[in-house]
């Protein structure tokens, strides 16, 4: 529930606001926030902002019409859009408009950035809440360790979290407007594009526990340096006060080197046993999932997780660790790591003719792309791999594709490549000793129709590449057809 008093806050309206203060109680709290006006259900708050190809200001009418009972709008639109609204909807600009609602009317609140005030409001209802913030960002394995920490938590904690990757400006205080005084815990997924993003949403979500999870090179093109994105995921341990704890991944000398930056606790996870919480002894399962050894404080605990590859044991050290910090045992720990609903990015797929397909088409960079590798030698059969274009590489987007096809020739017997980017995958495994056949493919309907004739029982392809490369085009043409009823 959002309070009505908190949206009048967030606005910083301008003139007085005191008469209107007693009529504010009156007026019911809006059920939730959205941003689509598809998603709208009764009583709502709509937040109109610009998207890549529409304005949400295009849908306030529809949103209010779905029963919306406000709309956040930009000032400017208010003032030359209003008259196309029903009449009964009010118009909120200033402290003397605010006096003029009446209880339980519809109401189009103007401002002049409605981000900003989402923005501002999700800060306000987030310190209205009692939950304990742990805040996890990284370069690779946001997503996936934010599921497997909040699967953990939930064995002992009333969690909140987003299922969704709700990881930036919108998303992050869109998460934090869902929390709900039960809640205990909540785990919020942060990323970054550049200095100061991670920071701001650091003070909206005022994190209690921090975990960073890797450095690599994605966004390389935008941040220049791997430094600078250090720097960058570096702001979320900077935000965390001296009783919080920073989780951060030893095994990664630029996380290593946050501890330095923080006033909390640090605690370093990894394969090296100089870290407090160390994994040895792992057995990959193939489509099975992981088995490793976890040492922590002196005890040894066997742990069995549902994801795939060697790299599933980088996602569930972290998440050990958040529930160490918060006093779960060790039982609990586990039994959330064996959640059967918990999964990674990759997905297993019925192929055509019998075929496994990995699908894996969500992103891709370096490190992803040879963590899929891994899962897909530990799987017996006539292995095969596609691979896009990866994006936003900047000055290693040469290497980084060449180091993808280095590390495909010692895995599979037959190679794929769709793009430009993604021929230098191509050419780089050619050249290796155990090169595997290779071709280049000129979109990614031409590699389906090179794939298809290969797919058999025996044969596992994994599917992989940046969004804009749109694999899984590739995936939905190599996917065996549901049988209708």
């Amino acid at each position: 529930m959002i309070e009505f008093a908190d949206i009048v806050a967030s606005m910083n309206l301008p003139g007085s606001v005191d008469g209107a203060l007693p009529s504010l109680h009156d007026q019911a709290p809006f059920s939730a926030v959205a941003i689509d006006s598809r998603q709208v259900t009764v009583g709502d708050l709509f937040v109109a902002l610009p998207g890549e190809h529409v304005d949400g200001h295009q849908f306030v009418g529809d949103a209010l019409r779905r029963g919306a009972r406000g709309a956040l709008v930009r000032r400017d639109w208010a003032a030359g859009h209003v008259h196309e609204l029903d009449q009964s909807v009010a118009l909120l600009v200033d402290g003397d408009s605010l006096a003029l609602v009446q209880p339980g009317q519809q109401v189009v609140f103007a401002v002049d950035d409605p981000l900003a005030t989402l923005q501002q409001l999700s800060a306000i209802h987030r310190r209205r809440m009692p939950a304990r913030m742990i805040g996890i960002t990284g370069s690779v394995g946001k997503t996936s360790t934010k599921e497997a920490t909040a699967a953990v938590l939930r064995q002992g904690y009333k969690t909140h979290y987003s299922g969704k990757s709700y990881n930036n400006e919108i998303g992050v205080p869109l998460t934090l407007l869902g929390l709900q005084p039960e809640h205990e815990v909540a785990v919020v997924e942060m990323g970054t594009y550049g200095p100061g993003e991670i920071a701001l949403l650091c003070r909206l979500a005022q994190p209690m526990y921090g975990i960073v999870t890797n450095v690599g090179v994605s966004h390389l093109d935008r941040m220049k340096t791997q430094a600078v994105i250090a720097q960058s995921k570096g702001e979320l341990v900077e935000a965390l006060p001296a009783d919080g704890v920073a989780i951060l991944n030893g095994d990664d000398v630029l996380v290593r080197g946050m501890a330095t930056r923080t006033a909390a606790r640090p605690l370093f996870y990894g394969f090296d046993p100089g870290c407090e919480l160390w994994a040895d002894q792992v057995e990959n399962h193939g489509l099975g999932g992981v088995s490793f050894t976890a040492h922590y404080a002196g005890e040894a605990r066997r742990v069995d997780v549902p994801l795939l590859g060697r790299h599933a044991v980088y996602i569930a050290l972290p998440s050990i660790a958040a529930g160490l910090v918060l006093g779960l045992p060790w039982d609990a720990i586990c039994a959330g790591l064996r959640d059967g609903g918990l999964q990674s990015r990759l997905v297993v797929v019925r192929g055509v003719n019998g075929a496994t397909i990995l699908d894996d088409s969500y992103n891709a960079a370096p490190a992803s792309c040879k963590a899929a590798l891994d899962v897909l030698a530990a799987v017996p059969g006539r292995r095969i791999a596609v691979f896009g274009d990866m994006a936003e590489l900047g000055p290693v987007e040469e290497s980084g594709h060449r180091e993808v096809g280095i590390a495909a020739a010692g895995v599979v017997e037959r190679l794929v490549v769709v793009g430009n980017k993604a021929r230098w995958i191509g050419e780089a495994a050619r050249e290796q000793p155990n090169a595997p056949e290779v071709d280049f493919a000129r979109s990614n309907a031409e590699a389906v129709d090179l794939l298809k004739p290969l797919l058999a029982p025996s044969a596992v392809v994994l599917v992989k590449g940046a969004r804009v490369a749109q694999t899984e085009e590739i995936v939905n043409g190599l996917r065996a057809q549901e049988v209708g009823r």
